[in-house]
């Protein structure tokens, strides 16, 4: 199959640092081209891939401090669309800007939604482009647009080999996110604080997030804090891999948290806020602790012990491997495409025909991908 993945130009494929979408399509599409797919990735030039590359930007947009962001992706959706013809279909992960220009071709296309959704202006947009076919990374995702045309939630996937499993448990509790208001770095201090454990901090800091830094600039100075910035790679496989607990105390709709299946992969629970997707990730009380307050995570904190590391593992190695994601995204091509393109890669029931175009505006059937028959869906 010829597939186009369609990537933001804010970090590089894979980014060098934070960027959590950025890695999930750069695994997504490795994979794809591994199971023989002819796939091209439209990203900046400074990305790493086994796919073909296709872009003008020499430099992912957060390294080369560009001023207007929505021009060089305007230049990347006008060379897409100039080479429409090429794709059998076009995976979009860059929210919602190519919504008018895709509505004026005739092409097999879906978009896969990164972010929050429950934002004012959303609802009369997605009334709007309604055949536009979308896929979600959670159940929570979606609540705030459940009417919307979902083909299915497709959970974020990791390559098995990408962290080693440490089967022994440290002595640390770690947090890795951004230094922002609804990540609650400010509940982890307190947490560890109060639970007498060093707490080791990786963290990304924006510069829109300057004012909330100032706000927290005195907790960073606490003595149970290490800040130890941002890191990739084995630094950040060392973090998770070597701690009691991974730290996930956040205070939005999170619509995914890929740093709770990081640590998995490494065999370290989590204990996270009831919030967004987390209570379709962690299973409570086997892979980590749901909680809704400080204390109820203190609590917590003392039943790691009673917890099988091998568990972790074993529920990412089932549920969060990069392998299923993309036989996952196969079965929504297959249902976009029809069964006569791709039933056979996909490996699942012929299915009819359907294309998204600007004059039959086709809502497809929404299909149910093999994650979800592991997990009940929640909406």
């Amino acid at each position: 199959m010829r597939i186009a993945q369609v990537a933001p130009l804010y970090e590089s494929v894979p980014p060098k640092f934070y960027g959590g979408t950025e890695r999930v399509i750069s695994y997504l599409t490795e994979e794809l081209v591994r199971l023989g797919h002819e796939v091209t990735l439209f990203a900046s030039c400074d990305s790493r891939t086994s796919a073909r590359l296709q872009s003008g930007l020499p430099v992912a947009l957060r390294l080369n401090h560009c001023v207007d962001p929505i021009a060089p992706h305007l230049v990347m959706f006008e060379k897409l669309f100039s080479m429409i013809e090429d794709y059998d279909l076009v995976h979009f992960h860059t929210d919602y800007w190519h919504y008018p220009i895709a509505r004026r071709y005739a092409f097999n296309h879906v978009t896969t939604l990164h972010g929050r959704l429950d934002i004012p202006e959303l609802p009369a947009l997605y009334q709007e482009f309604s055949e536009v076919p979308l896929v979600s990374i959670s159940d929570a995702q979606r609540r705030p647009l459940p009417w919307a045309n979902w083909q299915a939630t497709v959970y974020h996937g990791l390559p098995l080999d990408l962290y080693a499993f440490e089967p022994r448990r440290g002595d640390y509790l770690a947090f890795l996110g951004r230094l922002s208001p609804e990540k609650r770095i400010d509940r982890a201090v307190e947490i560890a604080r109060r639970f007498g454990m060093k707490l080791r901090v990786a963290a990304k800091i924006d510069t829109h997030d300057d004012a909330y830094l100032r706000t927290v600039r005195d907790l960073l100075k606490d003595p149970c804090l290490e800040f130890i910035g941002e890191v990739a790679g084995r630094e950040k496989e060392d973090l998770l891999a070597h701690a009691y607990a991974l730290l996930f105390p956040i205070d939005w709709p999170e619509p995914f948290g890929l740093v709770m299946i990081e640590s998995l992969a490494c065999g370290t629970p989590v204990v996270a806020f009831r919030n967004g997707s987390v209570p379709e990730i962690i299973d409570n009380a086997r892979t980590g602790f749901i909680v809704d307050t400080i204390d109820q995570a203190l609590d917590a904190l003392t039943m790691i012990p009673s917890l099988e590391r091998h568990d972790c593992r074993q529920d990412f190695e089932s549920r969060f491997s990069a392998s299923r994601m993309t036989k996952d995204y196969l079965r929504v091509y297959e249902r976009l495409l029809g069964a006569n393109s791709v039933g056979s890669w996909a490996g699942q029931a012929h299915l009819p025909h359907r294309r998204t175009t600007r004059s039959t505006r086709v809502r497809s059937r929404p299909i149910a991908v093999a994650v979800k028959e592991a997990r009940p869906a929640s909406s």
